[in-house]
């Protein structure tokens, strides 16, 4: 009910300094060790100050592993570990600042949103501005050429603005007042110019590309300073030959940066703009990843052999040293909720098979998202929340207000997703429905079991499930956009319908997967709204329809919760219009009024409540069904206990739309009662 943000996919916690479980219990519970002055953290920040520059290198890298223990997290903030980390972002030393980088790098990506905003309140952008505009200088330098002159440690003015791009990208994507800040330092100048490297250096381009996407997304202040060569930089690298998988998700991040500028560029050109980005992302969804991840790991075993008998020693399969399963970073879809580290970070630069088949596939995750991005709009702006705010609180009794307020507001509120003429032409033009389609299958099982036989590379079975995940939300977008014809007509969707069907029930554990029941149910939820918008049959049997929605009913997902409601809503009214369906009516309307009545959350409560509303509007086995489940009592009864919670809960949990929503709802379920009161004495007189 309403827009919500994205969820942020964050890498999940690993130990790599090999804290006791007591440690990590007792920080769980909020208790500290009685020694706790020489823990790890203290121990470490203390030798931040030593005088030799070896010394502050190890403790910062020290550092970096342990902000990556959350319950280590709370200790470093109390003792002001981002005010003692910045300084050494300008220390003499390359070293020491790359290593400062790489810790507050991992700080802000496993910290989150809180202590991103914490960072930029203790002024980290001070020395993280500097140390960019310090690169910046340096890659024009004699005397600090990039990747030609290195201190001792080896450490390179490019290696350390990649590290502190990463910083700067995530504490502005979790903290407003650092794009504030972005914008007022200038810092678009000094990112723009790393990102002209990208022929020579592709990792530095890359992290900037996700930098910009980052920071102009909703910034009109920034939008206003890109200059023609900026733009031209920008056109360079999303037009550039792709030739490695790291070009190609450069290629796709920079298009979805593209995306973002498309208010400044002139209205004569932006036909070929979104030709241009559409063209990259088609190019991206082409690739069949199963095939790539397949080649690519047999090269590795092959180079790996090759090697050891070359060396005489014993065939090492498995590459390198491998981060634990799951610390690769996921990114998204709609808004800033972006992946935090790539796994290929925390790889030996050996393993360039897995760095390449992680890129494609964060590539194509990406491009799936764009597109999500592109067909949806904004809804009102920001500032009309409050008015909305004053509105509701100042109108609990007045019912007749609130009515003529809702019908002229609710639409607006809930503004559906449009889609321009352009991109509408674009996305046809380049077949993205079909090849989104595609990319919903299970992922390629061979590249599956090759993956799971190898540390290193089970981590990207995850990241397989995670495209297929966006392919279904991107196919939500597009099944609600696009004409019918666009979508190959009635045949099309029943063969889609009969698809996604087959997808869910082919997974017997299909609800232990949240994510991917979320996607499916809310891909499923789109199509049957738009078949029965077409009077096109539905292929869903009643065992399966209930199947899932006992499945996502019980779910703890609020999202999949709704989809299932609103997906019995919408079979439940095409049935309604159809004899014979008295039972399965019964079945669903005792399942909607379980929902109604005993539901946490208010948001599924209005839903399953909407779609009572719709099964029981109409129709002769409707109004049957109705009276034998016995469902006038039952709002009856409920019909003040909404009121309350609406009352009492409202405010503090949810949105003002959301609020808007629910307040129409009630007024709705006042209607309907009468409406079945109607209905019962017709039938029982």
């Amino acid at each position: 009910m309403g827009k919500s943000r994205t969820k942020r996919f964050k890498r999940p916690q690993f130990s790599p300094t090999g804290g006791s479980q007591a440690e990590l219990a007792a920080a769980e519970n909020g208790t500290e060790r009685e020694d706790d002055d020489d823990g790890p953290a203290a121990e470490l920040l203390e030798k931040l100050q030593h005088p030799s520059a070896e010394v502050r290198e190890c403790a910062c890298a020290g550092l970096a592993r342990l902000v990556q223990q959350r319950p280590a997290l709370p200790d470093l903030a109390r003792r002001d570990a981002v005010r003692r980390l910045g300084p050494l972002l300008l220390d003499p030393s390359l070293a020491v600042r790359e290593t400062a980088a790489g810790a507050l790098r991992n700080l802000s990506a496993c910290g989150g949103f809180e202590v991103c905003d914490d960072m930029v309140a203790k002024d980290i952008m001070t020395p993280l501005v500097a140390l960019l505009r310090e690169c910046s200088a340096g890659l024009d330098s004699n005397e600090m050429s990039a990747q030609k002159e290195k201190d001792r440690s080896g450490s390179c003015v490019e290696n350390i603005a990649n590290e502190a791009v990463n910083v700067l990208w995530n504490v502005c994507e979790c903290s407003s007042r650092a794009v504030s800040i972005f914008n007022r330092e200038g810092c678009l100048e000094v990112v723009i110019k790393y990102l002209s490297r990208f022929p020579t250096n592709v990792d530095l381009a890359v992290s900037v590309a996700y930098c910009l996407q980052t920071v102009t997304e909703d910034n009109p202040e920034l939008l206003k300073s890109f200059r023609g060569s900026a733009l031209q930089v920008l056109e360079s690298a999303m037009l550039a030959p792709a030739s490695s998988m790291a070009h190609v998700l450069l290629k796709t991040l920079v298009a979805g940066t593209v995306w973002n500028l498309k208010d400044v560029v002139p209205s004569k050109s932006q036909a070929e703009i979104i030709n241009a980005v559409l063209k990259i992302l088609s190019e991206v969804l082409e690739m069949d990843a199963g095939e790539v991840v397949i080649r690519l790991k047999e090269a590795e075993t092959q180079r790996l052999k090759t090697a050891a008998e070359a060396e005489g020693t014993p065939e090492n399969a498995g590459g390198g040293g491998s981060p634990e399963d799951g610390a690769m970073g996921e990114t998204l879809p709609k808004g800033r909720g972006r992946r935090r580290t790539f796994v290929s970070d925390l790889l030996p630069p050996t393993d360039m098979e897995l760095r390449e088949a992680t890129a494609l596939l964060t590539a194509q995750q990406t491009a799936l998202e764009i597109i999500v991005n592109m067909c949806c709009s904004e809804g009102p702006a920001d500032e009309d929340e409050d008015k909305w705010e004053e509105e509701l609180s100042s109108s609990d009794e007045s019912e007749v207000f609130m009515e003529d307020a809702l019908c002229e507001g609710a639409g607006q509120l809930l503004s559906p997703l449009c889609l321009s003429h352009e991109v509408h032409t674009a996305l046809t033009s380049f077949l993205l429905p079909r090849k989104i389609f595609e990319k919903t299958a299970f992922p390629n099982s061979i590249a599956v079991d090759m993956c799971s036989r190898n540390p290193t590379w089970k981590p990207l079975i995850r990241k397989m499930n995670t495209v297929q995940c966006r392919a279904l939300l991107c196919l939500q977008s597009l099944v609600s956009l696009l004409e019918l014809e666009h979508l190959g007509g009635a045949p099309a969707l029943q063969e889609l319908a009969q698809h996604l069907s087959t997808l869910l029930f082919s997974r017997p554990d299909f609800a232990q997967h949240v994510d991917f029941l979320e996607a499916i149910s809310s891909a499923l939820r789109a199509l049957l709204q738009t078949m029965a918008s077409k009077n096109i049959p539905q292929c869903m049997t009643p065992d399966q329809l209930m199947m899932l929605c006992r499945a996502g009913i019980q779910s703890a997902n609020v999202s999949v919760r709704v989809n299932v409601v609103s997906i019995l809503g919408i079979t439940g009214s095409v049935l309604a219009k159809e004899d014979g369906t008295l039972e399965t009516l019964k079945t669903i309307g005792c399942s909607l009024l379980e929902v109604a009545t005993k539901d946490p959350s208010l948001v599924v409560t209005g839903e399953a409540l909407d779609a009572l509303f719709d099964v029981f509007a109409d129709g002769r086995e409707a109004e049957r069904a109705s009276v034998q489940i016995r469902l006038l009592p039952a709002l009856r009864e409920l019909q003040p206990v909404f009121k309350m919670k609406i009352r009492k809960e409202g405010r503090g949990r949810y949105s003002p739309d959301q609020l808007c929503v629910l307040d129409n709802v009630k007024m709705n379920l006042r209607r309907f009662v009468a409406y079945q009161e109607t209905v019962h004495r017709r039938l029982t007189a």
